[in-house]
C-alpha cells in the first residue's frame, strides 16, 4: 500500500544527526532509534535526543514487527551503564530513556544491568529523569522488582498489540503476562512526589521506595486489529493501573517484517485518545507517528 499523505515525513539527515551518530559510535553505544528504524529518528537526533539500547543489538527473540537483529548475543559489557550515563550527561538530557533487546539467555534477563544503568545515570545526572522500557523478563517478579527498586521515574513495558494478534506479532510473548508485568511494576516502583519536570509528579531520586510511580505501556495499530479490540486493550491497561498509554501506526521496517494491514486515519487516533481518557487513563498520546519514547519527557510520548 502507498503511504497516505499524513504518513509522509521529511527525514532530517543533516549535521546534528550525523554528529549524534558519530558520538554514539565513539562511546560504543546503540540506540533503538537506529536499530528499529524509527521514522522519528532524524527529528529526535536533530533535537539532540536518543533512546539508548543496552545489552547489545542482538535480540534472543524474533518478533514479527521488529527489525532488531535476532540471534545469539554477546556477553554483557559491565562498563556500558557508566558509558550511557556519561553520554546522558554530555547530551544534557533532561529525560533519559533506556530500553534493551530481550536477553532470555541471561538468568535475570538483564534486570541487574538495567538497575546499574539507572543508578549510574542518577549518580551523575541528579536532575535527569529516567524512563526504562523493558522486556517482560519472562514474567519473573524478582527481576521486575530489581529494575523498579533502582528507582526509575517511569517504568514502561509495551503490550505492542491487541490480545488476538499477540501470538503472530510477539515471539515468545504473552499479552496476559505483559499485563502482569505492568501490575507487578505498579506495586514496586518508587512513590510520587511533586515539583520536578514542569509540575509532573515524579519519584524522588534517592531510596527508600515503597509503591506508587508512573507506569506506561503502548501498542501499535494497523496490524489487523479492530477498534473494539483496541478498546478492550485500553480497558486492560487501565485495569493494570497504567498512567500513560501510547498508540501509534505500525510501519513495516523491512520487507521481511509483518505487512501493514491498514493505515489508520488520524481521526481514529483522536477517538482512541478520547476513549482512553474517558476510561480514566491519565495521559493518552495517540497519533500516526507516536512512539513509546518519542520526543522527550515522562509524559511526552
Amino acid at each position: 500500500m502507498r503511504l497516505p499523505d499524513w504518513l509522509r515525513k521529511n527525514q532530517n539527515t543533516g549535521g546534528p544527526v550525523h554528529e549524534i551518530k558519530k558520538g554514539l559510535r565513539r562511546a560504543g553505544l546503540h540506540t533503538v532509534c537506529e536499530e528499529a528504524r524509527c521514522p522519528n529518528q532524524g527529528e529526535c537526533f536533530s533535537r539532540g535526543t536518543a533512546t539508548f539500547l543496552i545489552m547489545g543489538n542482538v535480540c534472543t527473540r524474533n518478533c514479527g514487527f521488529c527489525s532488531v537483529a535476532s540471534g545469539e548475543p554477546l556477553p554483557l559489557d559491565p562498563e556500558e551503564p557508566a558509558r550511557v550515563a556519561a553520554k546522558v550527561l554530555e547530551m544534557k538530557l533532561r529525560h533519559a530513556v533506556v530500553t534493551s533487546v530481550t536477553r532470555d539467555d541471561l538468568e535475570d534477563g538483564g534486570a541487574a544491568h538495567f538497575a546499574k544503568t539507572i543508578f549510574e545515570i542518577k549518580k551523575i545526572c541528579a536532575e535527569t529523569t529516567v524512563e526504562v522500557l523493558t522486556p517482560d523478563f519472562e514474567g519473573r517478579e524478582r527481576d521486575i522488582r530489581t529494575v523498579c527498586e533502582a528507582g526509575p521515574h517511569v517504568f514502561n513495558h509495551n503490550i505492542e498489540t491487541v490480545e488476538r494478534l499477540t501470538p503472530m506479532v510477539r515471539n515468545k510473548a504473552s499479552y496476559r503476562r505483559s499485563l502482569e508485568v505492568l501490575a507487578m511494576a505498579r506495586s514496586t516502583i518508587p512513590p510520587l512526589c511533586k515539583g520536578r519536570s514542569g509540575g509532573v509528579d515524579l519519584p524522588p531520586p534517592t531510596p527508600p521506595y515503597k509503591g506508587g510511580g508512573l507506569i506506561k505501556s503502548g501498542l501499535m495499530v494497523g496490524m489487523g486489529e479492530t477498534p473494539k479490540e483496541v478498546e478492550a486493550a485500553l480497558f486492560d491497561l487501565k485495569e493494570a493501573d497504567c498512567d500513560i498509554v501510547t498508540i501509534g501506526q505500525y510501519l513495516r521496517p523491512t520487507k521481511g517484517s509483518l505487512p501493514v494491514a491498514e493505515y489508520v486515519h488520524p481521526d481514529r487516533f483522536k477517538e482512541y485518545e478520547s476513549l482512553g481518557r474517558e476510561i480514566g487513563v491519565k495521559h493518552m498520546f495517540c497519533g500516526p507517528f507516536v512512539r513509546s519514547s518519542y520526543i522527550r519527557g515522562p509524559i511526552n510520548a
